[in-house]
């Protein structure tokens, strides 16, 4: 029998549940992995906003990883949320002690609300010690924007000098989500050593978009560690997303953004 491999999310907690360690961890269960969770921020929300964010001490950020990598066989890393540059720094440099290998870089700066969600820091560290680290990048657009200082994305020739450019400041591979472009579909596009790959799908009607990123990070990241190729495990991670927002409706969860549904593969099979 083979073994369930194992995840690890490095990232905040949502106690609302749609994002953060909590939807990485429903995200892997979904998927078929064994999640861990080591916690790099605190912050109170919900899916109306973010009220709070408590940031513990980065020693402490990476002593939680480094109790997991003593002791776990670790297939693959998520990282969301880091918010300050000497939590980054501290991560980087735990993952690199461990060799750490499938590491997923969601670099979360703003929420689904609006509200910022990293110091002004952050950016220039993730991009001197993480970036090089991480097999992917994933930015939504407007994160891509401030790594790279480029302009609204008009189509996916735009998405991919984006993509490039973060190539160019150390990244390997780069997923610019396109989630924030206008039209019927919604285009996501894959820069690595392979080339350019483009995964389009139809955009979903609903306001539960609470955690999208996230989750489509931590779905990367779970088929990554059962040993998909890259462009597969997004492909896989997409379409898992994507039943995930059809789905939401099943959800009656909050009065703002509500979260997708990220059990939709146990909820229909009852």
């Amino acid at each position: 029998m083979t073994a369930i491999a194992n995840v690890l999310s490095i990232a905040g907690s949502d106690p609302s549940g749609g994002a953060g360690v909590q939807a990485d961890l429903k995200s892997f269960a979904a998927l078929g992995c064994y999640g861990m969770a080591a916690i790099a921020a605190l912050t109170a929300q919900n899916t109306r906003g973010v009220s709070g964010v408590h940031l513990p001490d980065a020693a402490f950020v990476a002593t939680q990883i480094d109790a997991i990598f003593d002791d776990i066989r670790v297939d693959a890393v998520k990282i969301g949320m880091l918010g300050s540059g000497a939590i980054v720094e501290a991560v980087a440099a735990s993952l690199a002690r461990h060799g750490a290998r499938n590491i997923v870089l969601d670099p979360v700066l703003v929420a689904t609300s609006g509200d910022s969600l990293g110091a002004p820091d952050v950016i220039e560290t993730m991009r001197r010690s993480l970036m090089p680290l991480a097999a992917l990048v994933t930015p939504n657009i407007p994160e891509a924007m401030r790594f790279t200082g480029h302009g609204a994305p008009r189509d996916l020739d735009d998405l991919a000098a984006m993509a490039q450019a973060m190539i160019a400041q150390g990244a390997r591979a780069v997923l610019v989500k396109g989630g924030h472009m206008e039209g019927a579909e919604a285009s996501d596009l894959l820069f690595d050593a392979s080339g350019r790959h483009v995964f389009t799908q139809p955009r979903i009607a609903t306001t539960n978009t609470h955690g999208t990123g996230c989750t489509l990070s931590s779905a990367i990241a779970a088929e990554l560690a059962k040993g998909a190729a890259l462009p597969d495990a997004v492909a896989r991670a997409k379409a898992y997303l994507t039943q995930a927002l059809r789905s939401a409706s099943q959800l009656d969860v909050g009065h703002g953004h509500g979260p997708v549904n990220h059990l939709w593969p146990l909820f229909s099979a009852r």
